[in-house]
């Protein structure tokens, strides 16, 4: 009699947050499906539209090739690694941080991103040759590389087309390189790409070392979603003399929306040490993806949605909280991208002289409400808070 109650309630507690993930899964599937790109996504299309920009990215993969017409690479993993390179034009009608899909292939260059030109290049070799050549072109000082690792529920031309995004609005002056993981692009397969960021952390690894051996002098990174966990992971693999060599070359590290547990976070940041330099974490506490994942995760909060900015902060982190900022997708997990056509203004602001200033100000600052507002200019207007951590701290 009396073990009655107890099963019920012990039912209860149970089945209410399997009930919670349900719904969010089925909110994420149905904000994710309409549209998304599949087989034959990059059909190329040369026809000049004037005032369409074309981005030359190239790219380092774990994924399977694929011999359907207009596809490269699926969401299987590859027992080789793979490079190659595409070239996408972005529509003079583009609104920033948002990315124009094709609603038929080839697609419309006036109005659509379209992908210009595509290929595989042979081999690691020829990868590393092809970004010396293009450092070549850029004047001394300003030879950089910009590496980007998307996330989880991601295909490959999501990927490829988000980066195209944001060196587009970024109006990015940096050799762009595409590091994408064997991510089916399916909300259902959250495990089997999160053991595919498993899989892919020495090829990155191997990546970011060669990177850091071309005659680049400093290499940006941002990562977001599950590639933070790949970033961080792989990170903490590095044996600190090959990692002394990599981070001598890196300028600036972005975690965006980072789907790392917190406890996590924190055990790999005690084993890699402080950062050298304050690397920054983009977060929101509207985050849905991240919230389907706290609840996969047994309810732990991740690092992208997490609650104490303040303690992120004392990390060793720039937090710059998102949560205001309206988003432009249903899962509310892409506002990285957003920035894109801050970026340049953001960094040039919370750099040495910019990051005293903010830190001046107790941490916290607005832009668009007055303080950061006036470092970076009147033209800012997005509600994003900067935290950092107080001067002296750590």
């Amino acid at each position: 009699m009396n073990d009655f109650p107890i099963k019920t309630a012990t039912f209860n507690q149970w089945a209410m947050p399997v009930r919670v993930v349900i719904m969010l899964f089925i909110s994420l599937v149905v904000a994710s499906c309409g549209g998304r790109p599949e087989f034959g996504a990059l059909a190329i299309n040369t026809v000049e539209v004037e005032g369409a920009k074309t981005s030359d990215l190239l790219i380092v993969t774990t994924r399977e090739r694929d011999d359907s017409p207009d596809t490269y690479f699926n969401g299987e993993r590859s027992p080789t690694v793979n490079y190659a390179q595409a070239s996408v034009s972005v529509p003079p009608t583009h609104v920033s941080g948002a990315i124009e899909w094709p609603r038929s292939m080839p697609g419309n260059p006036a109005t659509d991103f379209v992908t210009r030109s595509a290929g595989y290049i042979q081999n690691e070799n020829a990868f590393k040759s092809e970004i010396n050549r293009r450092l070549a072109k850029m004047p001394k000082g300003k030879r950089e590389i910009f590496l980007f690792i998307h996330g989880y529920n991601t295909r490959f031309p999501e990927a490829l087309y988000r980066f195209a995004q944001m060196a587009h609005d970024g109006e990015l002056q940096a050799v762009p390189v595409l590091f994408t993981w064997a991510s089916r692009g399916k909300v259902q397969d959250y495990v089997y790409d999160l053991n595919s960021a498993s899989v892919a952390r020495d090829t990155l690894e191997k990546t970011l070392i060669g990177l850091s051996s071309t005659n680049a002098e400093k290499i940006t990174i941002l990562a977001h979603s599950m590639g933070n966990w790949l970033l961080m992971e792989t990170a903490r693999q590095v044996s600190p003399e090959k990692r002394n060599a990599v981070v001598r070359k890196i300028d600036t590290v972005v975690l965006a929306a980072p789907d790392i547990d917190i406890d996590v976070f924190k055990a790999q940041l005690k084993r890699m040490g402080r950062p050298r330099t304050p690397f920054y974490v983009l977060v929101s506490r509207d985050d849905r993806a991240l919230r389907l994942s706290r609840a996969i995760a047994g309810g732990k909060e991740r690092v992208g949605a997490y609650s104490n900015d303040q303690e992120l902060a004392e990390l060793g982190a720039i937090v710059v909280d998102l949560t205001e900022l309206q988003a432009l997708d249903g899962a509310h997990h892409s506002k990285f991208a957003q920035l894109a056509e801050l970026s340049p203004k953001l960094r040039a602001s919370i750099g040495t002289s910019g990051l005293a200033s903010v830190r001046g100000m107790e941490g916290s600052a607005t832009v668009g409400g007055g303080d950061l507002g006036s470092l970076i200019g009147n033209t800012v207007t997005l509600p994003i808070r900067i935290i950092t951590a107080p001067l002296g701290g750590g």
